[in-house]
């Protein structure tokens, strides 16, 4: 199983940054492919997730309206677009598969740095 990440990164307030996860080994109608975070200090947080087999998506309270999830099912990939971006989103960002989001995850990569400062 490979959960491979990118587009983490600094940001000012207000800013944009979109990042991928691109999963491969596993079959992948039976997951949710998502994101969760991990800030200093701060509990875990399941960010974002969309079902691979209809589509259904979550997102947390905190993103709702700021942040958006798609997929490229050709590619196997999918997207978190994440716009007005604040300070509290500064976290490590871990894409994830999951049969039980947000409360479980299957598989995870090593994480992308999202940081959000002037």
């Amino acid at each position: 199983v490979q959960l491979v990440e990118s587009g983490g990164g600094l940001v000012q307030p207000g800013g944009s940054l979109r990042l991928s996860c691109a999963a491969s080994g596993i079959t992948l109608d039976y997951y949710c492919i998502g994101w969760i975070r991990q800030a200093p200090g701060k509990e875990r947080e399941g960010v974002s997730c969309m079902s691979s087999r209809d589509g259904n998506t979550y997102y947390a309270d905190s993103v709702k309206g700021r942040f958006t999830i798609s997929r490229d099912n050709a590619k196997n990939t999918v997207y978190l677009q994440m716009n007005s971006l604040q300070p509290e989103d500064t976290a490590v960002y871990y894409c994830v598969a999951s049969h039980e989001f947000p409360d479980e995850y299957n598989y995870w990569d090593q994480g992308t740095q999202v940081t959000v400062s002037s």
